[in-house]
């Protein structure tokens, strides 16, 4: 079977789109030989440089297997009058492409009919893939696409080659009005500027030969370098997992070198050094055993070095540019205070229908005045002042010379100029530090993968400053639908669950984006509202962030997640320490075996509800007639008040164990109990029991949601 290859050559491709749409053409790809029966004996993997991608599937066949299928043509009374073939057994005959003689007869549950069995012969690899790989090419998503040559076919760069084989032989495919041959190219400077690919098998070390290397190998061999070149200065690497990455994906065959810088810049603040080496010029830093950083940086290359030193030159005369302008606009900042700053938001539009962030400013301050009035009401101690003060300064960094030149730095800018310029003289040092810290982390987290803000302070602010954010948008329709969220509010959201639940605060949810949006009041934005929907808008997409990170953040399983949610939403803290407990008594018999009889609860009431059965109230105690109901009655409430009192201590596993014990009784309930009698009166009770049953132990989680091993669901 031979093996198949494409490689698609590109102008550079932008480094952050690359992994996405590599990861897309490799799934793309594999999903075509699976649909076309054409399956690889091995994994399809991919192989991406700033300059291709491509994809490589080990032992395709040569050709579909042939298939034989059965058609279906006209019933018999159709295809015969008289007991000769009509013109419609003709017409099917011809259709099918065999002989009347060889058409058969078939029984259905509609009746006979004819019937002739077809071979359809496989279509050749080469055939069905040059046919195929244009659309699937095309429909890669990028998040910024161009129509280059041809109106119907659109790439992110116009692509200048096609590499497609199988084995030796070209497929004969075409895109964007370039052919497929079996000619790539090296890498731009060091290599040949036309490679001959043997067949897929070779594609990887005649690449390498002609100085373009595989993404696994050059990161791997960037981070090494990196790590072994620090050490030349005596120093350590600062860690950047995601500048890595991004390196990685703009290099084709990197090496790693050793740049200065001079030491009078660090009296900067090392936030400043670090984001001007990183976004504006992707250099690492170094630093020092104390984790100071050091007068030095490291650049990757997309060559082989630099053994004059030119580019190394270069790029510290660069670097020494940009740190100048840093430390020109760090200076000039300081001539006006952040408080003398916060009139000038009036002139920033937050967002053209919301206003101005002087508007935003003062809405989030009313805000966080009364989240952190929820924090007290529960015990939880807030430094008095430190949010109010914080709220009002956090976005006067905006109007800063460095923000607009480094805009990276905003929020961690406004912390440095709190810190820098002891804004109240009359507040204690450590509030006025606090200030600056809640400042400098109202943005945080701004990923999954972040930490949240440090202070209990700083959490509220951050809340506060989203919750406006999304009750805003989401109030003027501006919804995030499927990959299209442009105001980032699913990250928004994802950091409103994570900081609650890592601080542990007492916030709901719904009332949170509520208060936010009763904020708008009596305001202009106010008159440009239009979504009627807004409180199930916003608690379906609240939900779906506490599920993901549930489920993607804290791991739980996806069933464990399902039953926690159907028991409420609202609650991040209270959500987490249902889903612990969940996860701890699952493994339990008695719990594996209530969940069972849960779901069974639930088919017997919706089936009830579909036929519109009568069900009673409440259960009456003088229909129950067998032992094992009146036990089951007996038994819940006890049951439940010993529940409630764990649950009110949010007890959760104690409670959940509690629960678990019900299990005989509920078996045997089943086992001499049939729900669905005759006497109207005595099956609605018995529903209504159920009913009870259900409800009065589906707070803490929805047991049916559990996947289980146990029996098949029965009516009863």
């Amino acid at each position: 079977m031979p093996d198949f290859l494409l490689e698609i050559g590109t102008e550079e491709i932008p480094a952050r789109m690359i992994q996405t749409a590599a990861a897309e053409l490799e799934k793309r790809i594999h999903d075509l030989l699976v649909r076309e029966r054409l399956p690889a004996a091995e994994a399809v993997s991919g192989f991406d440089t700033p300059r291709r991608l491509a994809v490589i599937a080990p032992g395709i066949p040569a050709a579909q297997p042939d298939i034989t299928e059965q058609l279906t043509g006209p019933s018999l009374s159709v295809a015969f009058k008289n007991g000769e073939p009509t013109p419609a057994a003709h017409a099917f005959a011809k259709k099918a492409g065999v002989e009347i003689s060889q058409l058969e007869r078939v029984t259905t549950p509609k009746g006979e009919y004819l019937a002739a069995k077809v071979t359809k012969k496989g279509r050749s690899s080469a055939e069905i893939l040059a046919e195929a790989l244009p659309k699937e090419i095309a429909f890669i998503y990028w998040p910024k696409n161009m129509y280059w040559r041809k109106p119907s076919e659109r790439f992110v760069r116009p692509v200048r080659w096609l590499v497609a084989l199988l084995d030796d032989q070209v497929v004969p495919l075409e895109f964007d009005g370039v052919r497929a041959g079996n000619t790539s190219r090296g890498h731009r400077l060091l290599g040949e500027a036309s490679v001959r690919i043997s067949r897929p098998g070779t594609y990887v070390e005649e690449l390498y030969a002609a100085k373009v290397m595989g993404r696994d190998v050059r990161k791997m061999l960037i981070a090494e370098q990196l790590s072994l070149t620090a050490r030349l200065a005596n120093g350590f690497l600062r860690q950047d997992d995601s500048l890595l990455d991004t390196v990685t994906d703009l290099t084709e065959f990197p090496t790693v070198i050793l740049g200065d810088f001079d030491p009078e810049f660090l009296s900067l603040p090392e936030e400043v050094l670090v984001t001007v080496m990183r976004d504006h010029q992707k250099y690492f830093a170094v630093e020092d055993a104390q984790h100071k950083l050091m007068p030095h940086f490291l650049a990757v290359l997309n060559t082989e070095g630099d053994r004059e030193g030119i580019i190394r030159h270069g790029n510290a005369r660069v670097l020494r540019a940009r740190f100048n302008d840093a430390r020109f606009f760090w200076q000039t900042d300081q001539k006006r205070s952040l408080l003398d700053r916060v009139g000038l938001l009036k002139n920033v539009t937050f967002q053209k229908d919301l206003g101005s962030y002087y508007e935003k400013t003062i809405r989030v301050q009313r805000l966080c005045s009364w989240l952190s009035e929820i924090v007290r009401q529960n015990n939880i101690a807030v430094r008095p002042g430190v949010v109010h003060k914080a709220a009002l300064l956090a976005k006067t960094d905006l109007t800063t010379e460095l923000v607009k030149e480094f805009t990276e730095l905003q929020g961690i800018v406004g912390g440095l100029y709190a810190r820098e310029q002891e804004l109240d003289s009359e507040l204690p040092a450590a509030t006025r530090l606090a200030i600056a810290d809640v400042i400098y982390d109202h943005y945080k987290p701004e990923s999954m993968e972040d930490s949240v803000p440090r202070s209990l302070e700083g959490a509220v602010l951050s809340v506060g400053d989203k919750a406006d954010t999304i009750a805003g948008m989401f109030a003027l329709g501006l919804v995030p639908s499927g990959s299209k969220d442009p105001f980032a509010l699913r990250r928004q959201a994802n950091a409103i669950v994570k900081t609650i639940a890592e601080h542990k605060l007492p916030f709901r949810l719904t009332e949170l984006v509520q208060d936010a949006r009763a904020e708008y009041a009596g305001s202009p934005a106010e008159k440009k509202f239009g979504n009627k929907d807004f409180a199930s808008a916003t608690g379906s997409f609240f939900r779906e962030r506490l599920e993901f990170y549930l489920r993607d953040t804290l791991g739980f399983k996806y069933d464990v997640v399902n039953a926690v949610l159907a028991a409420g939403a609202e609650n991040v803290v209270d959500a987490v320490a249902r889903a612990e407990a969940v996860t701890k008594v699952r493994p339990s018999p008695d719990f594996e075996s209530l969940s069972v009889a849960f779901k069974r609860v639930k088919n017997i009431l919706r089936q009830a509800q579909e036929s519109k059965k009568q069900i009673a109230a409440a259960p009456d105690s003088n229909l129950l007639q067998e032992a094992a109901e009146k036990e089951l009655a007996g038994q819940i409430p006890l049951t439940a008040k010993a529940v409630e009192a764990l649950r009110a201590g949010q007890e959760y596993e104690p409670a959940l164990l509690e629960i678990s014990r019900l299990r005989p009784v509920v078996d045997k309930f089943f086992d001499q109990v049939m729900v669905m009698v005759e006497d109207e009166k005595v099956r609605a009770n018995r529903l209504s029991l159920l009913q009870t049953l259900l409800k009065e132990f589906s707070t803490i989680a929805d047991f049916s949601e559990i996947v289980t091993e146990g029996p098949k669901e029965s009516s009863n």
